[in-house]
């Protein structure tokens, strides 16, 4: 099953070139959090509307394989996020060969989260 991630485009695209992403969420690392946020598709739009909606940056979704990141090793767990909603959390960075799909992005006017497919 896949799981979602929501990056600034020069973020993933600095990441992809040194082979590792290690950024949490919006303005936090991995080695802050401990883990990197994720989300599965139905939670994706609420996630951008919670963080993103003030963010005027470009924007990816990386499309994650859930099967690769643990055959990889790397812990992934889904976890309370304090209200019982289970969001999957990655232990460690996000490699690119983790990444099925990178969409570029960006929140619309309203605060949508508007994204089409692009090549990861």
């Amino acid at each position: 099953m896949p799981i979602f991630h929501i990056a600034h485009k020069d973020d993933w695209h600095a990441a992809h070139d040194v082979g590792e992403y290690r950024i949490s969420t919006r303005d936090a690392t991995l080695d802050q959090v401990g883990f990197i946020h994720s989300s599965t598709a139905q939670q994706l739009p609420g996630v951008a509307e919670r963080f993103y909606a003030t963010d005027e940056a470009e924007l990816v979704v990386l499309e994650l394989d859930e099967a690769v990141i643990v055959a990889a090793g790397v812990e992934l767990k889904y976890e309370d996020a304090g209200n019982g909603e289970l969001f999957p959390h990655i232990y460690g960075p996000i490699r690119p060969e983790y990444v099925i799909q990178a969409r570029e992005a960006h929140m619309d006017s309203s605060g949508r989260l508007i994204y089409e497919a692009a090549e990861a």
